[in-house]
């Protein structure tokens, strides 16, 4: 396999796993408690795989384990970014309490934001017109997902032939939270 095979491959495998954290994200917060309890295991998750993962793929790699300044400053900053990113994704969870709203425009934005640092880091080059095309096609893409994602199961009706006249308001909005734990 090429190098570009193989970063292809990891990159579906990252899609696949960040993909899911949304998901499994709000399954993690338990309605009347804080949502950043969960918070608390995925910082202590993150300091486990990445620096055991860490630590191993610089090993097998062959690698000594002294630091250059540029590698610990912008490492840092880039653990920094990735924490506050899942910081304000577990109160965007929280609030929203629906993952097909939250994870495109999180998705669909990151690559938006990365495609604009490149073109900035780039000094000097024009932004190629496809680039532009597929900011728009993001956006399209965040607001299509969310009109046609599937929501769940539909709210229970009142039965067939009650007289009672019970209205669909009657069910209240925030119990499909409690189906979440």
């Amino acid at each position: 396999m090429t190098p570009r095979t193989i970063g292809l491959l990891f990159a579906i495998a990252t899609a696949f796993f960040w993909g899911l954290y949304g998901p499994s994200l709000l399954k993690a917060r338990t309605p009347g408690e804080t949502p950043f309890k969960p918070f608390i295991m995925i910082g202590l998750a993150y300091l486990i795989w990445g620096v055991i993962g860490g630590a191993v793929a610089v090993n097998a790699s062959g690698d000594s384990f002294s630091f250059k300044p540029q590698a610990i400053t912008w490492g840092f900053i880039a653990g920094t970014l990735g924490a506050f990113g899942a910081l304000t994704l577990t109160y965007a969870m929280f609030q929203a309490k629906d993952a097909s709203l939250v994870m495109p425009v999180v998705f669909g934005g990151a690559t938006a934001v990365s495609a604009t640092v490149g073109i900035l880091q780039a000094r000097g080059h024009a932004v190629p017109p496809m680039q532009v095309l597929g900011f728009l096609l993001i956006i399209v893409g965040v607001v299509l997902v969310q009109a046609f994602a599937s929501h769940g199961p539909p709210k229970p009706t009142s039965p067939a032939g009650n007289g009672a006249g019970a209205s669909h308001a009657a069910v209240p909005e925030e119990s499909s939270e409690a189906v979440s734990s």
